[in-house]
């Protein structure tokens, strides 16, 4: 028995060789990107060892970490998730309250882990 509910829309729609070449262009453009800022996370956390700098340089490079992290969620986002293909107030709308979102975990954690680290100092 057939069933007659199931449409298959992708039979009907044929890309050309032109939208093909984009499309894989776009998908290497994509690897690239998020290859090149896991490569640089990789790198700095090789070569930037917490004990081979100062403190004010690991609060940046921790700093750097969470900003590379944000923003390869965000491309992400854009890309496999089609948000960059909507209008600009919507993408707004739907990443701005994240990146707050993450702001305020980050001063969340900040703040409880410098709590927590004092509190293990009156220990020692």
């Amino acid at each position: 028995m057939e069933r007659d509910d199931i449409v298959e829309y992708s039979l009907d729609y044929h890309h050309s060789e032109e939208e093909g070449v984009q499309v894989r262009k776009k998908i290497w453009k994509v690897t690239a990107i998020l290859s090149i800022v896991t490569i640089i996370e990789v790198a700095v956390g090789i070569f930037f060892p917490k004990a081979s700098v100062g403190e004010w340089a690991w609060f940046m490079i921790k700093l750097g970490y969470i900003i590379l992290t944000v923003v390869k969620a965000g491309y992400i986002v854009m890309i496999f998730m089609h948000l960059g293909d909507e209008h600009k107030t919507l993408r707004q709308m739907i990443l701005y309250p994240y990146i707050l979102f993450i702001l305020y975990l980050v001063f969340i954690l900040y703040t409880e882990g410098t709590y927590v680290g004092e509190g293990w100092n009156t220990f020692h």
